[in-house]
């Protein structure tokens, strides 16, 4: 169903699912319980988890872990750039070793003219790819929708 919605002299059209299409999500009745995440609460977990979930969403950082997810080979730096477009190299090179500090990362560098780096998921690495393809798919899902 569309509403129309005047602003100013346009009018606007917005989807708006019917009230009886839309499932209700559980919501706690106390005022006293908190959402709990394996016997977390929200304000423990969001703490807990700030500086992985500032890396993650870092411009950049998704664009880096997917070529490293589909494969156990490694990544050279090159490839990373190619694929990249729109990213200095800088951003690249920034991100890429915020990512080695955090342990998702593998960087091994060849004494070789030219130079050639090439990085490799770690375990942690491994799983966030593995959490990172579940939202991939929930994202396709939904997006056509």
């Amino acid at each position: 169903m569309k509403l129309g919605k005047q602003k100013g002299s346009k009018t606007v059209n917005r989807n708006v699912l019917p009230k009886d299409s839309v499932s209700k999500l559980p919501i706690i009745q106390s005022g006293n319980e908190s959402c709990n995440f394996k016997g977390y609460d929200v304000d423990t977990l969001m703490r807990e988890t700030s500086s992985l979930r500032a890396l993650i969403t870092k411009r950049g950082t998704l664009e880096i872990l997917l070529p490293l997810c589909c494969t156990t080979e490694s990544v050279r730096y090159l490839k990373f750039k190619k694929t990249m477009k729109g990213f200095s190299s800088k951003t690249l090179a920034i991100r890429l070793k915020e990512l080695e500090r955090n342990g998702i990362l593998h960087r091994q560098a060849f004494s070789e003219i030219p130079p050639r780096v090439e990085y490799q998921l770690t375990t942690k690495g491994q799983e966030l790819t593995e959490s990172i393809l579940d939202l991939l798919h929930w994202m396709i899902k939904w997006s056509s929708k």
